[in-house]
């Protein structure tokens, strides 16, 4: 797979600063602790019980995060796409196993952060202090909420065509069971409306 790693490191720069300024030595030692990694389909990043590590910022690629039960039942927990972080920042920050896995659903191009000292870089520097803050409000905070109150009030239709809205070829790209499950609803309801939504168009 062709890596452009200039146009991805310059991807997650932009990343960064869209929550808040950082400066040219900030960055510097962000740049320190880059590495890439690529992942086949259906590749596992991160299993089930093992302690995380890194950080991962999506180039190129879709990941899914799911939980398995006792039974060994699988429930996606989330779907991450370009421009998103992903990992066990809950594993990371105790040093606790990791209660999900974190697979490839398509080939993979991450951008990999050394957990341990991207904390101590921002525990240091004020600007990478508030790209912290603003990234976990925004994120763990207003987006959770909004998802949580989108799976209450907004029908599915409404979920998956936002979803469309953001992602156009999600449909082309990832299986129709994990859109479902992120969305929250079973693969027959996704085929129903997906269905309505062709009659419509």
């Amino acid at each position: 797979m062709l890596i452009d790693k200039e146009k991805y490191i310059t991807d997650l720069k932009l990343k960064l600063e869209s929550y808040s300024s950082i400066t040219k030595d900030s960055w510097s030692l962000i740049d320190s602790i880059i590495s890439f990694q690529t992942l086949r389909k259906d590749e596992t990043l991160l299993r089930n019980g093992q302690i995380a590590k890194t950080l991962h910022f999506i180039c190129k690629g879709a990941l899914r995060a799911y939980v398995t039960d006792y039974d060994g039942n699988i429930y996606n927990k989330n779907i991450f796409l370009e421009s998103d972080f992903a990992g066990s920042t809950v594993s990371c920050l105790l040093g606790t196993p990791s209660n999900f896995t974190l697979e490839a659903l398509e080939e993979t191009i991450l951008i990999s952060l050394d957990y341990k000292k991207y904390r101590h870089f921002i525990d240091e520097n004020n600007d990478l202090k508030n790209f912290y803050i603003a990234y976990l409000e925004n994120n763990w905070v207003i987006e959770k909420e909004q998802r949580e109150i989108s799976l209450v009030m907004e029908n599915a239709s409404e979920r998956y065509l936002k979803l469309l809205s953001e992602h156009p070829n999600i449909d082309q790209r990832i299986q129709q069971l994990h859109i479902a499950a992120h969305l929250g609803i079973t693969p027959t309801q996704l085929s129903r409306i997906r269905k309505k939504f062709k009659k419509n168009h």
